[in-house]
């Protein structure tokens, strides 16, 4: 019993050391600001229930590509832009793609595993996006309706009718996207300690920016919606992270090379749950699957780890369901985890 309670308190410790700082914080500020000074109308426009999926979707999509984030960081970007009057559809959209398909993974994919794999992630990320945004946007149709109705007739906070309150907004906005990604950009197979020297520099800037172009009322404004998300958010992920190290004790490594080594359905699904229910953070899936692939894992298996792996966690999902709604959380999990399971197979037997 104390062997678990460690272990749940190490991956606890090795998360808040590594995490919490350089990743959650800016994502807790670039949050806050979406719902602070981002215009709804901008939001509901192109990412709203009114526009053509065929528009609204693939922006989601592609936007999220540069996003160089974990299935944690994502969480409180993804739930300021539905806050502030995205879809269903395009929400969940940027939720998955942004983990489970940014340009760093892929490039990253691309140097370890080759590039059958990355077109296989590029393939199984797009399609299961895709369809969850669907299956999201028609079982919750009704309730995106309604809300859609009522974001429209709401007016916007801080802001008038340009998309963003001025310039000065964008360019604390670039400032906290800069600040989110490029110590992860930057700091590829560099010390986490490189990586925090990076972010202490751009904090810097980000710094100046702000006291010469805000007013007081406009910085309380955006450190209150930025602490609203961490008090919905944050317990919830340590809480996950914990349970997530004492589930790495308890599972025999053994039986997990043994299960997903063939390219079957079984195996693919049980891959699939494995890293749903695992954190990796930005970039570690791709070495962790070459070393299965090298045990005897199938190709099958591999894509649904690679997708599954970044894409969701359990801190994820217990995160969605206290945000979203645990309809709306089930509902999502259960989508990727099936779509996923399927699109790998497929995928993982073609190629």
């Amino acid at each position: 019993m104390i062997d678990l309670l460690l272990a749940g308190v190490n991956s606890l410790v090795d998360y808040v050391a590594l995490h919490v700082i350089t990743c959650l914080i800016p994502a807790f500020l670039l949050a806050g600001a979406i719902n602070t000074f981002l215009s709804k109308d901008v939001i509901i426009r192109y990412l709203g229930y009114a526009r053509s999926k065929l528009v609204s979707f693939p922006l989601a999509a592609v936007s999220s590509l540069g996003l160089a984030v974990c299935s944690c960081t994502i969480i409180p970007i993804a739930s300021g832009l539905y806050k502030r009057g995205s879809s269903i559809g395009p929400a969940f959209i940027f939720l998955w793609t942004a983990p489970a398909l940014n340009i760093l993974a892929i490039t990253y994919t691309g140097s370890i595993l080759g590039l059958d794999f990355v077109i296989m992630r590029i393939i199984g990320a797009l399609s299961t996006s895709f369809l969850v945004g669907l299956i999201m946007v028609s079982v919750f149709r009704k309730e995106d309706i309604e809300r859609s109705t009522k974001l429209k007739a709401g007016s916007s906070k801080l802001v008038g009718n340009s998309p963003l309150k001025s310039r000065k907004i964008l360019g604390l906005v670039i400032l906290l996207v800069a600040l989110l990604l490029l110590p992860n950009y930057l700091g590829v197979g560099r010390s986490y300690l490189e990586k925090f020297l990076i972010f202490t520099i751009l904090l810097v800037p980000l710094f100046i920016y702000v006291w010469r172009t805000m007013s007081y009322l406009e910085i309380k404004a955006w450190i209150g919606e930025t602490l609203w998300f961490v008090r919905m958010i944050f317990p919830l992920l340590l809480a996950g992270v914990f349970i997530v190290g004492v589930i790495g004790a308890i599972l025999p490594e053994a039986w997990v090379r043994s299960a997903v080594g063939g390219n079957d359905l079984m195996s693919t699904f049980l891959a699939n749950i494995i890293g749903a229910l695992s954190y990796f953070s930005t970039m570690t899936e791709a070495p962790f699957v070459k070393m299965l692939l090298g045990l005897g894992m199938g190709k099958a298996p591999a894509l649904a780890l690679l997708l599954t792996g970044p894409g969701m966690s359990l801190p994820n999902m217990i995160a969605i369901m206290r945000i979203f709604h645990w309809k709306k959380g089930a509902v999502y999990i259960a989508s990727v985890i099936i779509i996923s399971t399927f699109t790998s197979l497929l995928l993982g037997n073609i190629f």
